[in-house]
């Protein structure tokens, strides 16, 4: 039996919804980008969604349009896929890296207050593999200093955080904007894309103008209209638009979010219940003020065990065995890209000789988590017989 780590659930609702805009002609950003737009936005409790190319883009655009650029801070986690701390350097900003509360893979809210500096202009926290940051915790210490925080929810369609008593879902949003992504990894997939939700209509509006190359009259808009109208372009901007094909294969996805995550929440309440004595590997825990869709499910390697075997001897036992994993999220400041660039850990003066190995002092838990994770496969269409096949091969691990 071979298991990948995912496979997206797609049917013939998504292939006939994508035949269906192939026979209209219609194949760009047009009416199906609205109608997700429109079912995204009340699935998660926001005002307005706007569609683009990616998550990628959607972090991007939402920093650029917030006015960040060169010479500006942004804090954000070094532990995250690199898309993260990309869009920072993409608008020009430096990232200050903050380290992760191990619990929740999460930036931990009690290091942020000293990792601000004058030119911090955003914080941008990620919701790690579906698991919520402590958004409250850091609300109050942006808010008291008016700066915004951008939420990178690229895992977490459908997760949800209890806020002043009320389960909220992820994206409503919390922050300034959120930004999901729809990699194939996610709980819905376009095969690439991504969405910005946000409760500021003003934001809203010019992201629309931003992901369409700054024109003035929107494609759609001009094919409506029986009066010419020639468009202008009043800035200098982006082409991240989502395709009507992509849209159409999403909404039946969403349609069936609820059930989605009920699928992947009881495969991993089995998991947890029959790994929670594992002699080397210990399961995720939720705390109590939040519901993770589990997008992934990361077993951690017990500390008493870490001397005794490895990470890839671990992963190594599984593959033979036809079960695929990952190794724990990558850390930015550990990769070649980012050991030249001028990045922070919040520390004046930083250790710039040990950033150029890529390691940190200040990131330690960011360090252990990458090197001493496991991830194996949870996906909703995960048949019993797979999903036994993995507990197994888990299961005939020997200390």
């Amino acid at each position: 039996m071979e298991i990948p780590i995912v496979r997206p659930e797609l049917g013939e609702a998504e292939a006939q919804a994508v035949a269906e805009v192939v026979r209209s002609g219609w194949v760009a950003q047009g009416p199906e980008v609205a109608a997700f737009e429109r079912e995204l936005a009340d699935a998660v409790g926001a005002p307005h969604a706007i569609a683009v190319a990616s998550c990628t883009a959607a972090l991007e655009l939402v920093l650029h349009a917030l006015g960040i650029s060169r010479g500006d801070d942004v804090v954000t986690v070094s532990h995250s896929f690199i898309a993260t701390a990309n869009a920072v350097v993409a608008v020009g900003a430096r990232p200050i890296f903050v380290d992760i509360d191990p619990a929740t893979y999460c930036l931990d809210a009690c290091r942020l207050e000293s990792a601000l500096t004058p030119k911090t202009r955003a914080v941008l926290c990620a919701h790690q593999l579906g698991f919520p940051c402590d958004l409250p915790a850091i609300l109050d210490i942006t808010g008291r200093r008016q700066i915004p925080v951008v939420e990178d929810a690229a895992c977490a369609i459908g997760s949800e955080i209890a806020i002043t008593g009320k389960w909220q879902r992820i994206g409503r949003p919390h922050g300034v904007a959120a930004c999901f992504s729809f990699h194939p990894r996610k709980l819905i997939t376009t095969g690439d894309g991504g969405m910005v939700t946000t409760a500021d209509p003003a934001l809203a509006k010019r992201l629309r103008l931003l992901r369409q190359h700054a024109m003035t009259v929107a494609s759609t808009l001009r094919h409506e209209s029986q009066r010419i109208s020639f468009e202008s372009f009043v800035e200098p901007a982006y082409n991240f638009r989502m395709t009507d094909m992509q849209a159409a294969m999403a909404r039946p996805q969403l349609a069936r979010l609820d059930r989605t995550i009920a699928t992947r929440r009881r495969l991993a309440e089995r998991y947890s219940a029959e790994l929670a004595s594992h002699p080397l590997l210990a399961p995720p825990k939720e705390t109590d003020w939040m519901r993770t869709n589990y997008q992934s499910y990361p077993l951690r390697l017990r500390s008493e065990a870490e001397t005794r075997t490895s990470q890839v001897k671990i992963m190594q036992h599984l593959l033979d065995r036809g079960v695929s994993s990952r190794r724990g999220v990558g850390n930015a400041h550990m990769e070649p890209a980012y050991t030249n660039l001028g990045w922070s850990c919040g520390a004046e003066p930083c250790d710039e000789a040990l950033h150029r190995q890529g390691r940190c002092r200040r990131l330690p838990h960011s360090e252990k988590a990458r090197d001493s994770v496991v991830m194996i496969p949870l996906f909703h269409g995960m048949t019993e017989a797979e999903h036994g096949h993995v507990l197994a091969a888990l299961k005939s691990l020997r200390p």
